[in-house]
C-alpha cells in the first residue's frame, strides 16, 4: 500500500458502500473525508429549505459512520479544497461526479488547477447506472424520448456495474472542521417546528435507506407496483427518491436488490426498473441541455400566454387551498413531509400549468424549495414533461381533471382524509367535489364552503377550455 493522502470530496454520495472514490482513496492510504456547503457557486441554485434540513441529518449520520471524521466546510470549493491540502499535506483529491451544470462548470476547473499544482484529482460515477455520454443514439446526438432511450440508449448498453463493498478499514488525517450547526442548514423560523415534523417522517441516512429499500421489496411494496405506484394511498412506492438524490443509497445498489429479489422481466420489478430508467433520462436531458431549468425545450412555448401576475391563485395552490380536494392533500403532503406521491405530484402540476396557467418556472421554485428530494434533474425534466413544453412530454392538450383524478387512484379517499381532514366525514360520493354535497351532507360534515374549506378558485370545464385556447395560440403562430 501506498502512503498517499487523499481529500474524498463528499457530495451528493453520502454514504460508505458502494462509494467509488471513497473505496479506491481508502486503498491507496489516508483520507481526509470532506463536504464543502458550497452556496458561492450554486448561486439562484442553491438548496432549498426542505433539503437543507435533510442534508443536515444526513452529514450527521455520515459522520457517525466515520467515526467523527468528517470534515465540514462552507463557502468556495475552489478555494477550500487548495487550503486543505496546504493543512493536511494531501496530494490526491478524489470525487463522485455530479451533473448539474454549476458544479460540472466548478468541477472542471478545480481538476485542472489541482492537476497543473501537481495534485492527483479524480472523478468517479457513483450516481448513475450509465453515464450520459454513453447511452446516445447511433449519430451521436442525445435522446430526447424516454422509451428508446430506455430500450436502445440503456439496457443495450453495458450493464451497470455491481455495487462495492464498505471499505474495510479506513485511515484518517485529522484536521480542523466546522462544527454542522455553523453550516446553518436548519431554519431559524421554529414556529410550527415544520422541519422536526417532516424529519419524523423519514429515516435519514446510509441505514435508514437500506431499511427503506429492503422494506420496499420484502414486505409486497413491489408486487403490486405497476399498478399500485398511481394510489396515493397504497405503500406500493418505494420512498427511495430522497436516499437516491443524496446518494445515502446508489441506484446500483437498488437496481441489483430488485433483479437479485424478483425476475427482472417480471412486469412489476420491470416497471421499477424503468423508473430508474427515468432518472437517468433525466440526468442525461440535463447533461445533454444544460439550459433545462429554464429553457423551454420546445420553443413555441416561449410564446405560450401564462398568468403569472395571478399571485392570489399561486398562493391558494402552494398552500393547498384550491378548493379541489386531490389537489390540495398532494400540496399539504408536500409542505408536511416534503415529498409528495409520484401520481399526485402530476395532478397538480397539470393544475397549476393547465388550470391556472401559472409558469412552470414557478412550480418548480415551490418544489424545489420544498422537496426533500429536491433533484435538478428530475424536477426540471418533470415540470416541462407536464407543462408539455418537455422532452417526450405529455400533451399541452391533455388536461388532468382534478376531480375524477381523485375518484379513480383514492377511490375511498383514504388520501384526502389524511391530510384534508376538515372534508374526514364528507361521503366519497362527495369527497372530490364537495361543491354539489346536499346542504344537509354538508352541515352534517361540520363543512362550511368559502370558511371551513374554500369553494374551487376555478371552475375546471371554464379552466380546460382556457387552456386549450391558449394551446391554440401558439399552435396557430408556430
Amino acid at each position: 500500500m501506498s502512503t498517499s493522502k487523499t481529500i474524498v470530496w463528499f457530495r451528493q454520495d453520502l454514504r460508505i458502500s458502494d462509494n467509488p472514490a471513497l473505496s479506491e482513496a481508502a486503498e491507496n492510504g489516508s483520507i481526509i473525508p470532506v463536504y464543502i456547503l458550497d452556496d458561492e457557486n450554486a448561486g439562484e441554485r442553491k438548496m432549498g429549505a426542505a433539503s437543507r434540513v435533510w442534508l443536515h441529518h444526513s452529514l450527521q449520520k455520515l459522520n457517525d459512520a466515520l467515526d467523527g471524521n468528517l470534515v465540514l466546510a462552507k463557502g468556495d470549493a475552489s478555494q477550500i479544497i487548495p487550503e486543505l491540502i496546504k493543512k493536511t499535506g494531501a496530494n490526491a483529491v478524489y470525487w463522485n461526479r455530479c451533473y448539474e451544470p454549476w458544479r460540472i462548470d466548478r468541477d472542471k476547473k478545480i481538476k485542472e488547477q489541482l492537476e497543473a499544482d501537481g495534485i492527483e484529482a479524480k472523478s468517479f460515477n457513483g450516481s448513475l447506472l450509465w453515464e450520459p455520454w454513453n447511452t446516445l443514439k447511433d449519430d451521436g446526438t442525445p435522446y430526447k424520448v424516454f422509451t428508446p432511450f430506455y430500450k436502445k440508449g440503456c439496457l443495450n448498453a453495458e450493464a451497470p456495474r455491481e455495487p462495492l463493498s464498505a471499505p474495510s478499514s479506513l485511515s484518517f488525517e485529522k484536521t480542523d472542521s466546522l462544527k454542522l450547526d455553523e453550516l446553518d442548514l436548519l431554519p431559524h423560523d421554529r414556529e410550527g417546528n415544520w422541519d422536526g415534523e417532516m424529519v419524523k417522517e423519514w429515516t435519514i441516512g446510509e441505514d435508514g435507506a437500506h431499511a427503506r429499500l429492503k422494506e420496499f421489496l420484502n414486505d409486497g411494496g413491489i408486487d403490486d407496483y405497476k399498478e399500485g405506484r398511481n394510489m396515493p394511498a397504497q405503500t406500493n412506492v418505494s420512498r427511495l427518491s430522497p436516499h437516491l438524490h443524496w446518494g445515502e443509497v446508489s441506484p446500483n445498489q437498488v437496481w441489483y436488490a430488485a433483479i437479485g429479489k424478483n425476475d427482472p422481466h417480471e412486469k412489476n420489478t420491470a416497471h421499477f426498473l424503468s423508473e430508474l430508467g427515468w432518472r437517468e433520462f433525466s440526468y442525461s436531458l440535463l447533461y445533454h441541455f444544460p439550459d433545462l431549468h429554464w429553457k423551454n425545450m420546445q420553443e413555441k412555448f416561449d410564446d405560450f400566454p401564462w398568468s403569472d401576475e395571478d399571485s392570489e391563485a399561486l398562493e391558494a395552490w402552494q398552500n393547498g387551498q384550491t378548493g379541489y380536494p386531490i389537489v390540495d392533500a398532494g400540496m399539504r403532503e408536500l409542505y408536511a413531509t416534503g415529498y409528495m406521491h409520484n401520481r399526485v405530484r402530476m395532478i397538480v402540476g397539470s393544475f397549476l400549468v393547465k388550470h391556472l396557467l401559472i409558469h412552470w418556472h414557478k412550480g418548480e421554485a415551490w418544489f424545489w424549495n420544498c422537496l426533500v428530494d429536491a433533484d435538478a434533474a428530475s424536477n426540471t425534466a418533470s415540470w416541462q414533461w407536464i407543462a408539455g413544453s418537455g422532452a417526450d412530454a405529455a400533451p399541452y392538450f391533455r388536461i388532468f381533471n382534478p376531480i375524477t383524478q381523485g375518484e379513480k387512484f383514492d377511490k375511498e379517499g383514504e388520501y384526502i382524509r389524511k391530510w384534508v381532514p376538515e372534508l374526514y366525514d364528507i361521503p366519497n360520493k362527495y369527497l372530490n367535489r364537495p361543491w354539489e354535497a346536499p346542504d344537509n351532507v354538508l352541515e352534517y360534515a361540520k363543512v362550511t364552503l368559502g370558511e371551513t374549506y374554500p369553494k374551487p378558485i376555478i371552475e375546471h370545464f371554464e379552466a380546460r377550455d382556457r387552456a386549450l385556447e391558449a394551446f391554440q395560440s401558439i399552435k396557430k403562430a408556430a
